[in-house]
Parts: C-alpha cells; sequence; structure tokens
C-alpha cells in the first residue's frame, strides 16, 4: 500500500510539475522578439507590451528587434528558442503570407510555433507625402489609368499585407502601380515624410502619428467603414474599389513545444495587461481595435489568413524580394 500510495505521489507531481511551474512564470528575465525593426508597428506593441508586464510582474521584459525576410528571420529565432516560455515573438500579418511566399523557410509556422493571443487588428491607410498632389485615392486610381505607370508606392516588405493589397486593387481595377519594399515600418515611413517615397501604405497604427503631425495627408483605408482615429477618410471601397477590405494584425507566439499550461499563463498575463487602461489607450489611439483572442483564437484566424493570402500569392505570382 505504501508504494502504491508513493507511485500515487511520484505521478501527480510529475502531471502537476507543468502547472506549478507555469504558475511561478516569470521567475527571470524575459526576452521579447519583435520581428521587425524598430519604428513600426510590431515594435511599438513589443515595447508598449512589455513595459505593462514588467509592471504587472516584476520582471523584465527586455525587447530584441530581429527583422528582416518580411518577420521570419525574428519568428525563426522564437521557433529555435528553448521552450520554456522566456522567449515570446510578436509578429505582424506577414506571419500569415510567409508560409506561401518564403520556399524553404526553416521553420513551419504551423507546427513549429505556438499561438498565444490575437493582440489585435487595423485598418491599414494608404498615404501621400503632403506636397502630392492627390487629395484622395480616387484620385490616385485616375492618375493610374491617366498614365500607366505614374504611380509609386511603398510598403514594409515584398509579400506583405499592404503589398498584397495595392495588388489587389491594381489587378482589380486593371491598372499598374510600382512597389517600392521597404525592411520594415520605421523606414517606410522615414522616406514618406521625407517625400521620397510619394505614396505609402501602413497600418492606421503606423501612419496615424505622421498624418496628425501634417508631414503626410491620409488618402484612404482598407477596412470596409471608416477609420476613427482617421476622421473624414474614405474606404477605397467607396473610392473605386468596391468590396475591398484587408486588416492587418498583430499576435503573441511562442515555440511549439511550450506546454499548454505555460501557454495559457502567458495569455493571461498578456490579456491582462491588454485590460490595462494606458495600453488600451496607447493602442486605440493609434488605429488599432485590441481583441485579446486566446491561443485557440489566434490559431483559427491564422489558419484563415494562410489560406487566403496563398491564393493572392499564387495567382499573382508574388515571390519574396520581388
Amino acid at each position: 500500500m505504501k508504494r502504491c500510495l508513493a507511485a500515487l505521489a511520484a505521478a501527480c507531481a510529475v502531471l502537476l510539475a507543468p502547472h506549478a511551474h507555469a504558475q511561478a512564470w516569470p521567475s527571470k528575465p524575459v526576452k521579447v522578439i519583435a520581428v521587425f525593426p524598430p519604428g513600426g508597428s510590431v515594435d511599438q506593441v513589443a515595447r508598449i507590451l512589455a513595459q505593462q508586464l514588467q509592471v504587472q510582474t516584476g520582471q523584465p521584459f527586455v525587447v530584441e528587434n530581429k527583422g528582416g525576410a518580411s518577420g521570419s528571420i525574428g519568428a525563426a529565432n522564437v521557433a529555435s528558442s528553448p521552450p520554456d516560455g522566456y522567449t515570446i515573438g510578436v509578429v505582424f500579418d506577414t506571419h500569415g503570407v510567409n508560409p506561401s511566399l518564403i520556399p524553404n523557410m526553416p521553420f513551419d509556422t504551423l507546427t513549429d510555433l505556438a499561438p498565444v493571443t490575437l493582440v489585435g487588428t487595423s485598418p491599414m491607410a494608404i498615404v501621400a507625402h503632403s506636397s502630392q498632389p492627390y487629395a484622395s485615392f480616387a484620385d490616385v486610381i485616375a492618375a493610374a489609368k491617366a498614365k500607366p505607370g505614374s504611380i509609386s508606392y511603398g510598403s514594409i516588405g515584398s509579400g506583405s499585407l499592404g503589398h498584397l493589397a495595392m495588388t489587389q486593387i491594381a489587378n482589380q481595377l486593371k491598372v499598374e502601380m510600382t512597389h517600392i519594399p521597404y525592411k520594415g515600418g520605421g523606414p517606410l515611413m522615414n522616406d514618406a515624410v521625407g517625400g521620397q517615397v510619394p505614396l505609402a501604405i501602413g497600418t492606421v497604427f503606423l501612419v496615424t502619428p505622421h498624418v496628425k503631425g501634417g508631414r503626410v495627408k491620409a488618402l484612404g483605408v482598407t477596412s470596409p467603414s471608416p477609420s476613427q482615429q482617421l476622421p473624414g477618410v474614405k474606404p477605397v471601397a467607396e473610392q473605386g474599389v468596391p468590396g475591398f477590405s484587408a486588416l492587418a494584425w498583430w499576435g503573441i507566439i511562442v515555440p511549439a513545444k511550450t506546454p499548454p499550461a505555460m501557454v495559457q499563463r502567458i495569455h493571461e498575463e498578456i490579456a491582462k495587461a491588454l485590460k490595462d487602461p494606458g495600453v488600451a489607450e496607447k493602442l486605440g489611439a493609434q488605429g488599432m481595435d485590441v481583441l485579446g483572442g486566446g491561443p485557440a483564437d489566434l490559431d483559427r484566424f491564422l489558419r484563415g489568413e494562410i489560406a487566403r493570402w496563398a491564393k493572392v500569392v499564387k495567382d499573382n505570382n508574388i515571390r519574396a524580394g520581388d
């Protein structure tokens, strides 16, 4: 009987150990991988959350920017990290495009990474330098039709959601637009503000501070309805591209073999951070609809995005680096 009780106690200890470990998280600094360079929306989301998580837990959350290859370099870094809860990644909508865009990635998006939290979504906005003659996206369309090949625009990278959205618009309208890829939102907006690129497409989260500063003007948004952060700016669906919609998004991931109890613990802390009034205000003020969806929500959403954009990439023969 004593041996049976001892064996039962040992079995219970094994079963309960992951839960106890998760409840003790974090007991040391946590690395937060932002998969795009400083200055863009991924970097901002990572730093806003890291600051609040440090307040909540008493442990440092250290942001490391590992940009490149549309966020896949940073995601690969997360995938190869120990599955112990001490490396988390902040990814962008490119995370749902990369599987069809980048051949031979060193990880599988669905099997080598675990979803944690769907942070939120946002419309994208098409903006122009203040010196450009366009007052609306309808003006851009008119110029593209009047002089084929005359329109150039920048995005955060080849195969980014902005790139795919503009490609769809061009296809739908049967016009030509030249894509100029950048390595993240920071570099893109630096050139948009400086007038080095005439048009740019980025999240409302990314462009709003520059629009409010008067350095660029918003011509249209990619959501079905107007954005509260850009009053008076019409959806492109109302400017000659009927039915068009595309939303950017942000999510939290960890290595795939992270214990489910740990994944849930991390999500709970992040969800708590997203409910903090200060965090919600910072994210909402720049155009994000904060969602805070759990692992199952992000998994379902991500699988839908992968399927949707795989078709666009294939139909338009889009390749990384184009």
